[in-house]
Parts: structure tokens; sequence; C-alpha cells
């Protein structure tokens, strides 16, 4: 096993496996078979055009020989950061393919966030674009490179520069080696068949290792719950290699399933809606805050939206006035709440359920051997309907992030449950309702935020003596940041300065403040420790004097 990756206990494994939730068999032989079975039905299409399972097939085998014959080697780690387009779904595949793991990056990180990944992975290649809205991933990468050693290949779609390689000559130029070579290879079903990322509460996200073994059963099962057919197609916008749109079913379950994906890089109303009524689209995943934009744009009155079977939506909670709407927009599909985590463990509301628990709950997980509790701060179990922190483990849910032993010691339990940080009670039909979270951590639209991470970095201005940030109400992302500030005596800073400041150190956009206050101190718990509870609180009544007035 590689090191730094926290098995499952022994006992464990055996009842995974007994019970049927682990084959043992690696994501390439879970994908092959299908790849073979479908060769002649659409398995990609982007703004560009489309594959055919056929096609992804010897096009990810002939990528996958030409990384071997880079010098890539099983267990090797690769950063990728592509948008949604089908050279994704080809790079994927040839990695499981080559036994080597994907690191699930964002199109949104800089240098600070790849840094951190490439260092704590010890990544040999990092596959980047070009550049995207003027910005050079090739000369972030190249730097990342200068500061470790261990990474020795950049692959750039696009134009490559340098001593990069170009990801459209490694797919399209002929392999120097038979496909015996890639049958040679031998992958452990227990390793990380992929890096997914936290949602990170003290700092640049942890490494999430994800084995063959829970990952099939993610997404083979996630496509039961979702309702997944052979013609079935997906509409993707969220950035691919998060792990909803890639495993939740997401791409991975879909190949699985014979269906197809639809990729989309626009999240325009029109656009998407456009797509969707093109390709037939039966499925279609978002967040909150993509979904309320679409559904009060004009433009959804302009398109036959009548294929959607099954709305899908996670990363926040969705109100029952917003899913209500989406019926509405969405005249024949079913509107499907979701709870999920990169972690592992999963929820959805199902058909079946009580009106009251469709509008209201984030569903059940979704596997028998989930087991759940609720605690308190005293880690005491809390009577049914109360809130508890949700703590979890089960046969596709972490025992630990990659290579973080300290960190480890405080996100489980004894026992090995992991504690999500998050709030929830039972609904009386036995689903879960979200009440908030207790990681300090901002919702922006799904994309979770590290308040310390921030503070650390706005600490760093001269201006600045201590800092906290805390979400305050948007009505179309759910949160937005608001940094409160103490400024050293005879200082000022105003939030465009405080902007351009953390610009500078590299950090994806949408972890930077929308908004900053300025006080002379910060109220405290009982504890001594900053009440942030406080600081939502004020802003949030604050937000509503403004509105009102």
């Amino acid at each position: 096993m590689l090191q730094g990756v926290v098995p499952y206990p022994p006992e464990f494994q055996r009842i995974y496996r007994d019970k049927g939730y682990w084959e043992d068999r690696t994501l390439r032989d879970e994908l092959q078979p299908c790849l073979e079975r479908f060769a002649d039905r659409v398995a990609v299409i982007d703004e560009t055009g489309q594959l055919s399972y056929g096609e992804l097939d010897r096009m990810s085998t002939n990528l996958a020989l030409n990384l071997v014959a880079l010098g890539l080697k099983p267990l090797d780690r690769v950063v990728i950061q592509l948008p949604n387009v089908k050279e994704f779904a080809v790079l994927y595949v040839a990695l499981q393919k080559a036994g080597c793991i994907p690191i699930a990056a964002l199109v949104t990180h800089r240098f600070a966030e790849i840094g951190q990944f490439v260092a704590l992975s010890g990544a040999t290649a990092c596959v980047v674009p070009d550049t995207i809205r003027g910005f050079d991933y090739r000369d972030m990468a190249a730097r990342v490179r200068a500061e470790n050693a261990h990474l020795k290949h950049l692959v750039v779609m696009g134009e490559a520069a340098g001593d990069s390689v170009s990801l459209r000559e490694l797919i399209e130029r002929p392999a120097p080696l038979d496909e015996d070579a890639l049958a040679a290879i031998e992958i452990d079903p227990t390793d990380p068949a992929v890096f997914q990322l936290s949602g990170g509460t003290t700092g640049i996200p942890k490494l999430i290792p994800r084995t063959h073994n829970d990952y099939a059963y993610n997404s083979k099962q996630a496509a039961r719950e979702t309702e997944v057919m052979p013609d079935s197609r997906l509409f993707i916008v969220l950035p691919i290699a998060h792990n909803l749109p890639l495993a939740c079913p997401g791409l991975q379950g879909y190949l699985l399933n014979g269906a197809a994906v639809v990729l989309s890089t626009s999240a325009r109303a029109p656009d998407a809606f456009a797509m969707i009524e093109r390709h037939r689209v039966t499925h279609v995943i978002g967040v909150p805050a993509l979904h309320i934009g679409w559904i009060n744009d004009a433009a959804a009155a302009e398109h036959d939206l009548s294929s959607v079977r099954m709305i899908g939506s996670g990363g926040q909670r969705l109100q029952p006035e917003v899913k209500r709407r989406m019926r509405e927009v969405y005249p024949n599909a079913f509107v499907q709440e979701n709870f999920g985590m990169a972690e592992g463990t999963l929820m959805f509301v199902k058909r079946a359920d009580s009106e009251d628990a469709q509008l209201e709950t984030v569903g059940q997980p979704m596997c028998p051997d989930d087991e759940v509790m609720l605690l308190d701060e005293e880690d005491n179990v809390v009577p049914f309907g109360e809130v508890g922190e949700f703590c979890v483990r089960g046969p596709y849910t972490l025992r630990g992030y990659f290579a973080a032993d300290e960190h480890n010691a405080r996100a489980f339990t004894n026992d090995g449950f992991y504690r999500s940080g998050d709030l929830l009670r039972q609904h009386e039909s036995g689903n879960y309702i979200v009440e908030g979270r207790i990681k300090d951590l901002i919702n922006r639209g799904g994309e979770k935020i590290s308040a310390e991470e921030i503070e650390n970095l706005i600490l760093m201005h001269p201006a600045v003596r201590n800092a906290a940030c805390v979400p305050m109400p948007d009505a179309r992302l759910g949160e937005r940041m608001c940094a409160y500030l103490i400024l050293h005596p005879g200082r000022n800073i105003e939030l465009g300065e405080l902007v351009a400041f953390l610009e500078e150190k590299e950090i994806a956009r949408f972890k930077l403040p929308e908004r900053i206050e300025i006080v002379d101190g910060f109220p405290v718990s009982a504890f001594g420790k900053v009440s942030k509870k406080s600081l939502v609180e004020t802003i949030s009544a604050r937000l509503a004097e403004e509105a009102e007035a």
C-alpha cells in the first residue's frame, strides 16, 4: 500500500468483501469491459464534439502507453487541472489504465494550492491547460516544478512551451509500446485510485485517498440511487474533477453503465438550456446557487427541457420553495437533493419518500453499512430528532487523510468514525436534515473555503492586527465571505486593497473576501475564543437592515 494511506482495519475489509461492497477489482478492470461492450455508443460530449466508448478506449490506451513511455509508473501521482472537456475523460481513463493516481485539482486553483498538492503528494507529473481567460497555467506549473524536484513532467492541453509536453500529441502520437505494457501493470485495489480534496478547515485542502474498491462501489451505488440507465445523459457544468460530477455517479458512474455525459464550460442559463435541449439530457446536477440562477432566467421558457428526468442538487441545502419552482421548470423531472462529501458517505432523497421528506430532507446514507452517529460536544449520541455532529464510517468513507497523522487524530473518533463537522438531525421519516456545521468554513456556492487559510494570509498585511473570516448570507450563493478586521493604530484598509494583497498570494479567486468590517475587538465565547457565531449574527442583521433601507 502507498505510504501515507491509512488502511481500513482488516475486520472491516472482511465485512465489506463478504457483503459484496468491495469486489477487489481496479477501476481499470471495472471500466475496460464497458469500453468494449458499448464501443459504438456515445460516451462523452463537449462543446467541440463527441467520443464513442470505442474511441475513448483507443485514445486512453494510446495516451496511457505514451505516459508509461514518458516514465510514469504505477502509483505515481498526477495533478490534473483541466476544464470540462473530452480530454479530461481520456486522461482520467488513461491514468487508471497506467495505474497512476490523479489528484483532482480545480481550474480555479493557483500557485499556492497546486504547489501544496504537489509537495504533499510527491507528484511526478502535472497536466494543465495553456491559458484560460488570460491566466498562463504553464508558467505557474513551471514555477511549481522549480520548487519540487520530484515533479518531472509537465503536460499541457493546448500550446506546450519550454520542455513541457503536448497532451494532444500524447493522445494522437502512436505509442512506442504495445498494449502488453499496460496488461503487465499490477494495481492493488486497496490502493488509491484518485486523490480527492477536502473542504479544508485548517488551510489548503487535505488529500483524500479514494481506493479502487471504495470508489467503484461509490459510483455504482450512486448510479442506482439516481436511476442511471444506458440511455441516460448527464449534464455536467460543475468542475468535472469535483467528487460529485466525477464519481457520484458522475463521469465514472455513467461510463460504468454505458451512458453518456455532456460537458460544458459555460454555466450561463441560455448555454446550459441549449445543450440540455440539443443533446436530450436526462440528468442534471448542480448546486443551489446554479439552480436558482437557471430557474429564474428567461431562457428557461425558451427551450424544451422535457427530456430531463432527474435534477440533482448538493453542496448546500436546497430550500423547499426552490424545489417547487424547479419542478415547474423541469416538468418531467424528479428533484433529488443529496448530501455527500469527498471523504465518502452519500445520501439521496428517493421518489418513495413522503412529500415532506422530499422537500425538507437530504435522504439517508445509500449503503446499509454506513454507520452513523450524531454526537454532541462531549461525544454523546444525541436523542432522535436533536441536532448533532454527523459522524460516519462505512465501506466507501476514508479512514484517514493522506500523510496527515496529526490532523487525523482530531478528524476521527478512536473507533474510526469520520467527524464531518456537519450538524444534522433526523426527520421523522428517518431521513436527515442539514442544520449547519461546526467546521470553520464558508460555503460559497458549494465551494468550501477555509476561514483559517484566508485569515492567516490577511494577517500578513502590515495594517492588520487580527482577522476573523465568517460567512454572510447571500440569496444566490448561500454564503459569501466577510472579513472582520482589527487594525493597527493609525492604519486603514479598503476592500480593494485587501483583495489586491491576497491576489498576490496566488490563491483561487473564489476564496477572496467580498466585504470587510473594521472593528475594535472581537466578541469572545465563554472559553475565550472568538465568537464567530456572534459575528455572523451581526453581519446578517446588518445586511438585513441595508436591504430594508
